[in-house]
């Protein structure tokens, strides 16, 4: 694992827990000394240091702006393959640094990972096969569930999945201050809404029904939930969420160009 941070404390402990693998085959490079002795103090069985395991699997979770300086490093250990969640770097841009042939796969994950509820979607480079995806899936699937897509379309994936998460966290805000504003008590509002966007969250994983269908089973005519949805109407709720995600998506485009 090459980075520390959240998203990958978050794998590595998924991967551990769904028995993937054990703490001790696992090795952690992190530069930072005081990151070090924290995620050593966590794994106490994990090996964590500053530099790559020669002739290994690697999964780069670091800033895309620092995936450069440490692809010279992975491929003077000739790492054998590579799983990047490097948001918008290129896996032609990771191949052209590697040994001729390595297999690099790239995905999109989100931050409910760190809870075990992520969406990650991957896409294979030029050398990856299907054991290579089935590996990374592997991974991805330790902490959330994982889509097999082309790498052109892991933009859409970031406009949609990748800061949707923020999208629902920014609705939270909303509900709860509108709450507020309605004469709810601060901690009153905003339990009612965590609840409530988890309870409805649950309830469109679990049912397998259309969104659509939920909605309007709990939209009776003339009803306080139909008053509500009409000011969505009103406003164009879908087009300003197509909006959102498409700025989103053409941004993950810029930024990986």
């Amino acid at each position: 694992m090459i980075g520390g941070g959240k998203m990958a404390e978050a794998l590595l402990g998924g991967l551990v827990d769904r028995g993937w693998a054990a703490a001790a085959e696992l090795h952690v490079v992190e530069p930072v000394a005081e990151r070090r002795a924290l995620l050593q103090t966590r794994h106490p069985s994990m090996s964590i240091g500053t530099e790559p395991v020669a002739e290994t699997d690697a999964l780069i979770a670091v800033k895309p702006d620092v995936v450069a300086a440490v692809l010279g490093g992975l491929a003077a250990a000739r790492v054998t393959r590579v799983l990047s969640i490097a948001a918008g770097v290129r896996t032609e841009v990771i191949e052209q640094q590697l040994p001729a042939g390595t297999a690099v796969v790239r995905c999109m994950p989100n931050t409910p990972a760190l809870v075990g509820k992520g969406a990650a979607a991957i896409a294979k480079g030029a050398a990856a096969g299907p054991d290579d995806l089935d590996w990374a899936a592997g991974i991805m699937g330790a902490v959330g569930t994982v889509e097999l897509v082309d790498e052109s379309d892991l933009d859409a994936v970031t406009g949609l999945s990748g800061s949707g998460p923020a999208y629902l966290f920014h609705l939270a805000e909303a509900l709860t201050a509108a709450g507020i504003a309605e004469g709810l008590a601060p901690e009153v509002a905003d339990a009612l809404t965590r609840q409530t966007l988890l309870g409805a969250a649950t309830l469109l994983s679990e049912s397998g029904e259309d969104p659509a269908v939920l909605r309007s089973n709990v939209t009776s005519p003339g009803g306080t939930t139909a008053a509500g949805l009409a000011v969505f109407a009103e406003a164009d709720l879908i087009a300003l969420v197509g909006k959102v995600v498409q700025a989103a998506t053409q941004r993950s485009r810029e930024l990986g160009s």
